[in-house]
């Protein structure tokens, strides 16, 4: 297939995206973006995404990302809660390097969650990309676990989820959700060097 024509289908995708993607693209941008910042209100922001997409992946077959959104609730209602408790004592909950107990519990996580997952998905559901939403969603259950601890690492495992739903996005026909993805991997590079100076700036601070 040609550019032209790659571009052609990209356009069409584009004009047969329904106004629920574009609504649940545009809190998806606004919970990154306020993720990167720091900003606790990324969480009523995300949950607001989070249900609208996790209609759409129901939709198209999508079960194991659908869980995914489902924790993803479940974890952007406790980091809500705990930043809400720390605000209320004028306590800003501190970025900070994970500590190797809490790494090895990530990739507990991710490998566990892979597992589960991949053999929900085979035995019990229809999907037709089992491998890849597992994949996606173990790696990013780990990093979101990460996020609401304020681990730095958060990044590295929500872009390894990332890299891969770009792809399984684009299969499933939401360009947007493609895209939309793609900024965040683009973000949490940046996220990521960003929360290192925030932590930098904790240890000046306090010393």
């Amino acid at each position: 297939m040609q550019f032209q024509e790659y571009f052609s289908l990209f356009i069409e995708q584009i004009k047969a995206t329904s106004y629920l993607e574009w609504i649940a693209v545009a809190f998806g941008v606004t919970e990154v973006m306020l993720a990167k910042r720091n900003n606790i209100l990324l969480y009523p922001a995300g949950i607001i995404g989070i249900l609208l997409s996790l209609y759409l992946k129901l939709k198209v077959r999508l079960y194991a990302e659908s869980l995914l959104s489902m924790y993803y609730l479940v974890m952007s209602i406790y980091g809500w809660i705990i930043w809400s408790k720390r605000k209320a004592k004028n306590e800003a909950l501190p970025v900070s390097w994970t500590s190797k107990q809490e790494l090895q519990i990530a990739f507990a996580i991710a490998i566990l969650g892979y597992f589960i997952l991949y053999f929900a998905l085979i035995n019990f559901t229809n999907s037709d990309v089992p491998v890849l939403d597992a994949f996606v969603s173990s790696t990013a259950w780990a990093g979101m676990w990460l996020l609401a601890r304020r681990k730095i690492e958060n990044w590295i495992f929500l872009n390894v989820s990332n890299i891969v739903a770009i792809p399984l996005m684009w299969h499933k026909g939401y360009v947007m959700f493609a895209l939309l993805t793609l900024f965040l991997f683009i973000v949490a590079i940046f996220g990521y060097f960003d929360w290192k100076k925030i932590y930098k700036r904790q240890l000046t601070v306090s010393s």
